[in-house]
């Protein structure tokens, strides 16, 4: 150590990442691993860069300007990013930080030539890699040019590319601080990049090697195609190799070039496969030192590899951890995709979803899954498993079919037990009797209301020990034998419709328009209510008026002191009591509800005082009632007129009824689950606040970040890790960068599953039918319900709709999601309904931009995007 400017890589490892940066930390302990050849080389500290940026003391106020800026502000950013790296690289270095170099480079050879690196504070994370953010400067010979690009590493730490990644990764940029790395040269004659899994499908048990001829710049420009190898298994399983036509090579007196390769080695791969599988092994080794994937950047010099970088691969989606380390092949599908919510949770809402869930269930990247694989295995469960799969999400079916194609990586196991459903078998056969539905909707009200009853009197330990009966009485409810006959029924006879009408009349999904206002389904009521919400407010224009500009959540005190307000207010608040436990991604608890946060609901009421004429809610419903009956008649009467015909439309007519009595119940149990979720919030909240007051928590949200059983302990003993929140806060912000796949394997591929079809038109986007009918509009691309804008006639394109979305359903003409299946909530609404939707649509949002016109085909399952 020379000072505390300069450190040696050889004493520097992982825990020195404040002093030498994410790079400098990581080349250290590269350095430690045995058999791994490092390039000498040392860290020019932090603590320089302290003394550099304390030179100029205006760059802490440009800071200030550069955090209040929006990250989509490209040209505002540019400027001031650019002022500030000019301001850095004009700081003359202080003597004794030049020395402390200079000095450095004595020991390791004054004149040959360095690669000089940038290394960040906030760079080479497990949660966030910033490859490519800051500089790097090859090939950079004596002490005086060293120097200068020292100061040019520190100033990249303020490029603009650097300052937008910190922005959408919610980095401070006071709080991340440059060293640099400045590191023999190896004059190569291949390099490339290693990564130890596969980064396009995630499978930890592949390696990838891209490889070519000279310097890695070359790749790394895109200046050449790489070869490319695939190792598995000690084994080079798949290589291309490119025709490389140029290659960067360093010059003698610094500095790089770019040069021809010959003719006749253009063709030759970089490496042997004999080098590849070696290079592997060393990449193994450094994943192991390292204990996640890595993503290494190598170079070949005399038949030896030298390690020139190595930084955790952060796109990959992390592997559920078995309940036993059987060390045995295992399938996972996404709880997420069945349960439209495929956004990360936060560790309170993962924990007690697997609490009152009743299957066990597997946490990873935020997300739960649930373990399939003994059911794939047994040939008895399997068609059964599949084909529920495909009915909720034929992408899922697929991907589970493509991991079975694998025939070694699920052995089959002898049947044990009879095929058919999972989970006891079918329910037992129901009447077609509307009692039911009442019966059950009023076993519910009961419960809920039993549980907000009991739960008053509950605090401090007690109310966990409370809670943890109340779990068995949810799972009981949800497991309730009546409530799963009702909800099978319904969707038994929705299928039943959809095939024999089609055999039978050639009608595509004849179900839709037959469910049509289905009554007893609390959601579509949910999106009509809010119709009705609006009638209130619409003859009140400064009522009208004041919720425009509405920004805080409490408006509702506010809103009685103007004409019409006391209507409205009590209107909005009878809406509340009765559905202001949703909100967008509800099955986390930790999400705020409707009624902690109202203002999410103005936008919709709006949008409806401004679409819509007074009783539209009514109307509508009575539309929908009319369709299905004119629909049963046709149908009915067609069936008649054929061979046996009478059978048939009787058949057919005890399915209508029986769909039409039991369809819209489907959607209650979900209402009950987040009823009662919401009474836990609640009453867990209550708890946080005071914690807050014991000065246990600095907010009351911070428990969203424990488990339930640590936020237990935290109550019991009034103790709060406070690095352990900030750990599990830095990792959910994290997991939002990640897509949850709908299958991952234990090898660690996420499979998306495809649909295997060519009836759509070339460059439609395909997906699944869900509500029949073709509709061309206005696309709206909304991400957030509170910032819905919708004219009537729009087509809503999101990622998922849960429950929350249906008030925008009344307001719209036509759905596209990228993830849904035939009976989830969208797919369910939008028939309700009577809107044309395609769900599943693989990178919808992506692919559709907003305000373009598109034309969504609900019968056939596609999409056009229109000139």
């Amino acid at each position: 150590m020379i000072g505390p400017y300069v450190l040696d890589l050889q004493e520097v490892d992982q825990t020195r990442v404040a002093v030498v940066g994410g790079k400098g930390a990581h080349l250290g302990g590269l350095s430690r691993i045995e058999g791994i050849r490092v390039p000498g080389g040392f860290c020019v500290t932090t603590d320089a860069f302290r003394r550099i940026m304390a030179e100029a003391p205006s760059i802490a106020d440009r800071l200030d300007q550069l955090s209040l800026l929006d990250p989509d502000d490209r040209e505002a950013i540019r400027t001031l990013s650019a002022r500030i790296r000019r301001t850095i690289e004009g700081i003359t270095i202080p003597d004794d930080v030049a020395a402390a170099i200079t000095h450095a480079l004595g020991g390791h050879g004054e004149h040959v030539a360095y690669a000089v690196r940038s290394s960040a504070t906030a760079e080479d994370l497990p949660t966030a890699s910033f490859a490519g953010q800051q500089d790097t400067y090859l090939n950079v010979v004596g002490p005086a040019e060293i120097l200068r690009h020292i100061s040019r590493c520190w100033a990249s730490l303020f490029t603009e590319r650097a300052v937008i990644y910190r922005r959408r990764n919610g980095i401070d940029h006071h709080t991340v601080h440059m060293a640099v790395v400045v590191q023999r040269m190896v004059l190569p004659q291949a390099s490339g990049i290693l990564f130890t899994a596969d980064p396009v499908t995630g499978n930890r048990k592949v390696a990838t090697v891209d490889a070519g001829f000279g310097l890695g710049e070359a790749l790394v420009s895109g200046l050449v195609n790489p070869d490319v190898f695939t190792v598995r298994d000690g084994e080079v399983v798949a290589k291309a190799i490119a025709a490389k036509q140029r290659a960067v090579h360093a010059l003698p007196a610094g500095g790089t070039r770019e040069v021809a390769i010959d003719s006749q080695r253009r063709e030759q791969p970089a490496l042997t496969d004999a080098q590849v599988v070696r290079l592997v092994e060393l990449g193994r080794r450094i994943e192991g030192h390292f204990g996640r994937p890595q993503d290494i950047e190598w170079c070949l010099a005399d038949d030896a590899f030298h390690i020139v970088q190595s930084r955790p691969i952060t796109t990959l989606f992390p592997i559920p951890v078995p309940e036993t380390d059987d060390r045995e092949n295992h399938v996972y599908v996404s709880v997420g995709h069945q349960q439209m919510m495929t956004d990360p949770m936060k560790p309170l809402g993962l924990s007690m979803w697997r609490l009152t869930a009743m299957v066990a269930m597997h946490e990873a990247g935020g997300r739960l899954f649930v373990d399939v694989t003994r059911r794939l295995a047994s040939p008895a469960s399997r068609a059964g498993l599949l084909d529920l799969m495909g009915k909720g999400d034929p992408l899922v079916r697929d991907a589970l079919e493509t991991v079975l194609d694998r025939d070694d990586f699920i052995p089959s196991l002898p049947d044990t037990a009879p095929g058919g459903p999972p989970a006891g078998g079918a329910p037992a056969p129901i009447e077609t009797d509307p009692g039911v539905v009442t019966e059950l909707i009023e076993r519910s009200r009961t419960s809920i209301a039993a549980l907000e009853r009991d739960i008053r009197t509950k605090s401090g330990p007690a109310l966990f020990d409370f809670l943890r009966e109340a779990f068995e009485e949810h799972k009981r409810v949800l497991a309730d034998p009546l409530s799963l006959q009702a909800i099978m029924a319904g969707m038994e006879a929705t299928w039943w419709l959809n095939d024999q009408l089609g055999e039978w009349l050639g009608e595509k999904n004849a179900a839709d328009t037959l469910t049509l206002s289905a009554p007893d389904n609390i959601t579509s009521e949910m999106g009509l209510a809010l119709l009705d919400v609006a009638d209130v407010i619409r003859p009140h224009p400064e009522v009208v008026e004041f919720l425009q500009a509405v920004e805080d959540e409490d408006f509702l005190d506010r809103l009685a002191k103007l004409p019409g307000g006391t209507e409205a207010r009590e209107a909005i608040e009878a809406y509340l009591d009765r559905y202001g436990m949703r909100c967008v991604g509800e099955i986390d608890i930790t999400r705020p509800r409707w009624r902690e946060r109202p203002t999410t609901l103005v936008p919709v009421v709006l949008d409806n005082v401004r679409n819509f004429e007074p009783g539209a809610a009514e109307r509508r419903f009575e539309q929908g009632r009319r369709k299905a009956r004119a629909k049963e008649q046709e149908v009915l009467s067609r069936l008649r007129a054929l061979p046996d015909g009478d059978r048939k439309a009787d058949e057919t007519k005890r399915m209508i009824d029986r769909v039409r009595t039991f369809i819209g119940y489907r959607e209650y149990p979900k209402y009950g689950i987040v009823s009662r979720t919401f009474v836990y919030k609640q009453a867990l909240l209550a708890e946080a606040e005071r914690l807050v007051q014991a000065g246990v928590l600095p907010e009351k949200e911070d428990i969203f970040y424990l488990t339930f059983q640590e936020l237990h302990d935290v109550v019991r003993t009034n103790r709060a890790d406070e690095r352990l929140i900030q750990e599990r806060k830095d990792a959910f912000r994290s997991y939002h960068a990640l897509t949850a796949p709908r299958v991952l394997t234990s090898d660690g591929e996420a499979l998306t599953g495809a649909y295997r079809r060519d009836d759509a038109p070339a460059g439609a986007l395909v997906g699944l039918p869900v509500s029949t009918g073709t509709v061309e509009g206005r696309a709206r691309v909304i991400l957030d319900i509170g910032e819905a804008d919708l004219e009537a006639g729009d087509i809503l394109v999101t990622t998922f709709t849960d429950p929350s979305w249906s008030p925008l359903f009344v307001a719209i003409a036509g759905l596209v999601t990228e993830v849904g299946g035939l009976m989830t909530h969208g797919a369910v609404i939008a028939r309700e309904y009577g809107l044309p939707a395609v769900v599943g649509v693989e990178g919808a949002t992506r692919l559709i931009r907003d305000g373009q016109r598109i034309r969504v085909h609900g019968t056939d399952g596609y999409i056009e995007i229109l000139s």
